[in-house]
């Protein structure tokens, strides 16, 4: 079967009233968006529940993060078991925001995605090269060990849970965009990483999303690569335009 195009939206600490965040989600809701997409919100955690009641219900939300464990004295951290319980589907794990700011190590954001899993929920998994590691060759390598960690944790089954997001770091935020070309290689590497790793129906199955200063203008050209299968949006996901991006494959 084709891989569901998948479009994340990644509010990140944003909006900073809930009036912002009511005008965002009208424009979502009275949008004419590809039904055959898969839409997923991530709002900060504050509103995931109030945005999940107002959202249109053929969207999904996502937390931005959770952590290892299910409960106990971790104050300011995000259950994993009460994400579940509360109908959220989806986590953010790894974004490299939190791998940056918050030394969050690949070993513990393949802890967190097999917590994630375990509780019932699907994780956005991120990846992705430094400036620095692109430039010295390092790509697919950093790619690789980011993998490799979260294989080591997980079964086969289990990726059926997952969808990897490959944001290289040099492009969030900067308005630099992997060229369709780089943004294609870097996918189809982490395919092959799958097939060999895991198995040739993971591989197959496994959706690999883009992320990096998306937007309408640049989504198109990237929606077309046979291993593109959506996005993970940012700073456009807050404006009109994430209804473009979210109809960047619309026939």
């Amino acid at each position: 079967m084709p891989r569901q195009f998948f479009v994340g939206g990644n509010f990140k600490m944003n909006p900073s009233t809930r009036e912002q965040k009511k005008d965002i989600v009208k424009i979502l809701n009275d949008a004419d968006v590809d039904p055959n997409t898969e839409v997923v919100i991530a709002p900060p955690t504050l509103y995931v529940l109030s945005l999940a009641d107002i959202l249109r219900k053929d969207f999904k939300v996502a937390a931005q993060n959770a952590y290892i464990k299910n409960s106990g004295a971790f104050t300011g951290e995000i259950s994993p078991a009460q994400l579940a319980d509360a109908g959220v589907p989806y986590v953010i794990l790894g974004h490299s925001e939190r791998r940056t700011l918050f030394r969050e190590t690949s070993e513990l954001v393949a802890q967190k995605t097999r917590a994630a899993i375990d509780a019932g929920l699907s994780a956005i998994l991120c990846i992705g090269e430094t400036l620095e590691e692109r430039e010295a060759g390092k790509c697919t390598q950093i790619i690789e060990t980011q993998l490799q960690a979260v294989v080591r944790v997980t079964k086969e089954a289990n990726w059926s849970k997952i969808v990897i997001a490959y944001e290289p770091v040099w492009a969030i935020g900067t308005g630099k965009v992997a060229t369709t070309a780089q943004a294609q290689e870097a996918h189809g590497d982490i395919r092959k990483f799958l097939h060999r790793v895991v198995s040739p129906a993971v591989a197959e199955s496994t959706r690999v999303i883009y992320g990096g200063s998306v937007s309408a203008g640049n989504c198109g050209e990237l929606a077309k690569q046979p291993d593109v299968d959506g996005f993970l949006v940012g700073g456009a996901s807050l404006k009109p335009e994430f209804v473009n991006i979210i109809n960047s494959r619309r026939a």
